[in-house]
């Protein structure tokens, strides 16, 4: 029987170097299986594999040792429980999520959300290499954002309220940037806004509530993680118009496809073509 071995790894089935067995990828969305899809996973595993799954670096499970000839087979039984099979490949790759603000105290962002709706649009898009999202619902960045070819963060641009302030200075004193100078004495406040990232650790510290703000997404470009490591950009302000963060991932998947060579990661093609040009190409649509 011929194999289309091309065909499979994209369907998300991998050549192991055992002799016509495969790990087969499962579909996953922010990590998130019900305890009816593990059964399933469970069953599966037992019949057609080895008994065991592996868990993957970004939220998914793979199943080894499937057979080539048992694959329709499994395909069917993993429909059947609700489990779809994975892609791997030049496509957009499994999108990764924390549990965001639905679950998280710390959760800025809804992130399982917005993993859903960009699997929706975006999941399995064929383009020049793989390509991956992630999303961490604030900067404790449980997801590691930054190493994701556009990473996806929780924030909240700060505002002061001189009302409800007592100058105590907590809010200087944990901010990461130093944006927030407090001087005690004279009862004065600055804050700096070009140097704030958005992580909101003044609105939590402040002890009177003198400190607002309204969440948002800050996003980064051309994260890289593997024989190459390469750490993701940020040069937008923060996003507050979800319709406006589709915009931007619209623009930045159209400039890789324009312009990357084929199996030219995103963040290589950035510096190869030039970061200038792909930063006046976002900014265009804000």
């Amino acid at each position: 029987m011929a194999v289309d071995y091309k065909e499979l790894k994209k369907g998300g089935f991998m050549r192991q170097r055992q002799k016509d067995c495969f790990s087969m990828r499962l579909k996953s969305v922010g990590g998130h299986f019900t305890a009816a899809q593990l059964a399933t996973v469970q069953q599966v595993a037992e019949k057609f594999g080895q008994g065991y799954v592996h868990l993957t670096s970004r939220q998914g499970i793979e199943i080894p040792f499937i057979n080539v000839q048992d694959i329709d087979d499994v395909k069917k039984a993993l429909k059947a429980g609700g489990v779809e099979v994975g892609v791997c490949g030049p496509r957009v790759r499994t999108i990764t999520a924390c549990q965001g603000a639905a679950v998280c105290p710390s959760g800025l962002i809804d992130t399982v959300k917005l993993a859903n709706e960009f699997d929706k649009r975006y999941g399995g898009r064929e383009l020049p290499h793989k390509f991956k999202f992630g999303f961490t619902g604030c900067h404790n960045n449980c997801l590691k954002a930054e190493e994701n070819d556009m990473g996806i963060k929780g924030g909240v641009r700060p505002e002061w309220k001189s009302a409800a302030c007592i100058y105590c200075g907590v809010c200087a004193a944990v901010c990461p940037e130093k944006a927030i100078e407090v001087d005690k004495t004279a009862k004065k406040l600055s804050l700096d806004l070009d140097k704030c990232v958005y992580c909101g650790k003044c609105i939590k510290s402040c002890p009177t509530d003198a400190w607002t703000g309204e969440n948002g997404f800050v996003v980064s470009f051309g994260g890289l993680y593997g024989n190459r490591i390469a750490v993701g950009r940020h040069f937008l302000p923060i996003i507050f118009d979800e319709e406006k963060l589709y915009e931007i991932v619209d623009v930045a998947l159209k400039f890789f496809e324009d312009n990357a060579k084929p199996s030219e990661r995103f963040a290589n093609c950035l510096d190869r073509v030039g970061w200038e040009k792909f930063e006046q190409a976002v900014e265009e649509v804000l």
